[in-house]
């Protein structure tokens, strides 16, 4: 199989949802690609869809209520086999309608929005899956490539000025506060577009996991496009 990804150690490719869920994230290897090249009509559906605000959940019966010509139903049928095959592992998997996300512009030096580049933490072993069935797509960038933001020397003495408090509670502060998921670029990275229609497994932060956590981010959407993005 050859394609974009394939030369990438960062990323693991798999053909099945079994190989998606069942295999051992390992070494710089933090992001599965179940790679997909969909049929399917998926616009159709986005044009069908009503946004009630800037992101709309969209439920199975909101999906089977539409009327969709036969490339339309195919984009259908592919959408809700995703969601059972995610329910049924244990997942609790989202299709979101999205006009975009809520900014955090609070500090003009760091942003703890999903655009910013940030790793998912979880109190619990578990992963982030991500497809993009319609317009823009996330990215992910190699750990190498990034650094902690808390960690830049003029953006911890920035947070210490706003941290009011004990010195031995300022880690907790970071914590609370989401500021330590958060990564700047270097200068020469290479980040990663997702793609669409592939379901991607991430790496998350949490107790039990044996590799870095997958630095990815959430793309400026298109002028006057939606998005269509199954996560959880």
């Amino acid at each position: 199989m050859s394609h974009i990804f394939s030369d990438n150690s960062q990323i693991g490719i798999v053909s099945t949802f079994s190989e998606l869920v069942n295999t051992d994230f390992k070494g710089e290897m933090n992001a599965l690609c179940w790679y997909r090249n969909l049929n399917g009509d998926f616009n159709e559906i986005v044009a069908q869809l009503s946004l009630k605000e800037n992101i709309t959940e969209i439920y199975s019966e909101d999906l089977i209520a539409l009327q969709l010509s036969e490339k339309g139903n195919i984009a259908r049928e592919i959408i809700l086999n995703d969601l059972q095959l995610l329910t049924d592992f244990g997942a609790s998997p989202s299709l979101n309608l999205l006009k975009c996300y809520e900014r955090d512009d609070e500090f003009d030096f760091i942003s703890t929005d999903v655009y910013s580049f940030h790793v998912d933490r979880s109190p619990i072993a578990t992963d982030t899956f991500l497809c993009t069935y319609h317009g823009a797509a996330s990215e992910i960038v190699a750990n190498s490539q990034a650094e902690q933001k808390i960690l830049i020397p003029e953006i911890q003495t920035k947070l210490q000025e706003l941290y009011d408090g004990p010195e031995e509670g300022f880690e907790d502060f970071l914590k609370e506060n989401y500021f330590d998921l958060h990564y700047q670029v270097n200068q020469n990275a290479e980040p990663i577009n997702l793609g669409l229609g592939h379901l991607w497994r991430l790496a998350v932060d949490h107790p039990k996991q044996q590799v870095l956590p997958c630095v990815h981010r959430a793309p400026i959407e298109n002028e006057g496009e939606y998005r269509l993005l199954l996560i959880c």
